[in-house]
């Protein structure tokens, strides 16, 4: 499989939740919406679609200007439209670990939430087939 292949892997499975994803799975489509948001983001603000805040502060000893722009209308239907595929991976690449996808809910801790989920990301899938179907590196991918 290509690597943009890999990208729209997900896409193409839009709402499974039952399975198992690889890392490559996960990780390429992860690259993927970083690299479409930074495109709509350029895109927005070269059409002026993108909100832009302003603002100066001063202090006695110091002056700073800051400027915070805010995604526009085209980010928003993207994020929107990917949210259940980003979801449904992240189950697949829980399940992969021989995890429930009621794991996510650990995203709610501050902070270490979010590091033990990344953790279960990373690390590599159980070999062999688990609870949630067989080892995804064996069967390979060939089905959608």
């Amino acid at each position: 499989m290509t690597a943009w292949d890999w990208m729209i892997l997900p896409l193409r499975r839009y709402a499974r939740f039952s399975g198992r994803a690889r890392p490559r799975e996960y990780w390429m489509f992860v690259l993927f919406v970083v690299l479409a948001m930074i495109a709509l983001s350029i895109l927005e603000t070269a059409l002026g679609l993108a909100v832009t805040e302003r603002w100066v502060q001063t202090g006695p000893w110091s002056a700073s200007a800051v400027y915070r722009t805010h995604g526009g209308p085209l980010t928003g239907l993207f994020a929107l439209g990917i949210f259940i595929p980003h979801l449904a991976v992240m189950v697949r690449r829980l399940h992969d670990t021989d995890r429930s996808g009621w794991w996510l809910l650990l995203g709610f801790i501050p902070i270490l939430g979010g590091l033990v989920l990344l953790i279960f990301f990373i690390i590599g899938g159980t070999r062999g087939p688990n609870r949630f179907g067989p080892d995804p590196v064996e069967v390979g991918e060939r089905r959608a």
